[in-house]
């Protein structure tokens, strides 16, 4: 009876890799590369100077910034079940470790996002100030275009009133044809014996139509300011929030996969 020869022990690199762990590590290295281009293109071109420029760079990253965090999740995976399977050899060369540069772009990222919590608030503090302040001006202005518009108002309503009051064919004209009510006709006739009363009358029409929209533009600046505020409130704690989750994350899973590898290789 012959014997069966040996079975020869099988090398951790004879051991092929699952469909599932392959998949992982490519997925996730795409994943990584994609975003990072992604990234590059939201930089360029660089306008460091332009406050508008770096709240919308700053929200982009952050919108995006969880992509290359699932990335690195589904590469180390992929690794993880290699290494259950003893496919991953041991390197003594951390330069040759995809993982290493992994780590390192995972810590980079976290300082990235860091500096994007500290940035944030304040670029959205300073645009909100002008804002605000653009709002007064408007405010200010609207103000003054009405003063011009009343009193360019005040002076023909008293044209015409003059008009009616000096030329009475013009005034029968204007009886006749149904454009003065008997209030009106009454009104005209106590002008032409009182004339203060007629300055009085404009004054008061005027001032009624002023209070009006002065009203409506103080609602109008009101309404601007809340919402500027409130806009300027959600962009800061969203992003500001996002920004130091994603920090949080990404310096985690860089420095204690440093340490790990650092570990094996020593």
């Amino acid at each position: 009876m012959t014997s069966s020869p040996p079975i020869s022990p099988v090398s951790p690199e004879t051991i092929p890799s699952p469909l599932a762990a392959t998949s992982l590590k490519l997925v996730g290295g795409i994943t990584i590369a994609a975003s990072m281009i992604d990234f590059l293109t939201l930089l360029f071109p660089p306008e460091f100077s332009n406050r508008a420029w770096q709240l919308a760079t700053t929200t982009n990253l952050v919108d995006r910034g969880i992509v290359p965090l699932v990335g690195i999740a589904l590469l180390f995976t992929g690794y993880w079940i290699d290494s259950n399977l003893g496919k991953v050899p041991r390197r003594g060369n951390l330069a040759l470790d995809i993982r290493f540069w992994t780590c390192l772009l995972s810590c980079l990222l976290g300082l990235v996002f860091l500096f994007t919590a500290v940035l944030h608030p304040n670029n959205v503090r300073i645009q909100s100030r002008e804002a605000l302040t653009q709002v007064e001006a408007e405010a200010e202005q609207a103000n003054s275009q009405l003063d011009q518009r009343l009193g360019a108002d005040l002076a023909q309503r008293r044209a015409q009133i003059d008009t009616l009051l000096q030329d009475e064919a013009q005034l029968q004209a204007a009886i006749a044809s149904g454009n003065l009510d008997a209030a009106q006709q009454a009104q005209i006739e106590q002008f032409r014996s009182d004339p203060a009363a007629l300055q009085a009358f404009l004054d008061s029409q005027v001032g009624e139509a002023k209070t009006q929209l002065q009203t409506r533009i103080g609602e109008q600046k009101k309404d601007a300011t809340q919402r500027l505020k409130t806009e300027a409130t959600k962009a800061t704690i969203r992003i500001t929030l996002s920004s130091l989750l994603l920090a949080i994350g990404y310096t985690y899973i860089g420095w204690q996969g440093l340490r790990r590898l650092l570990s094996m290789v020593a």
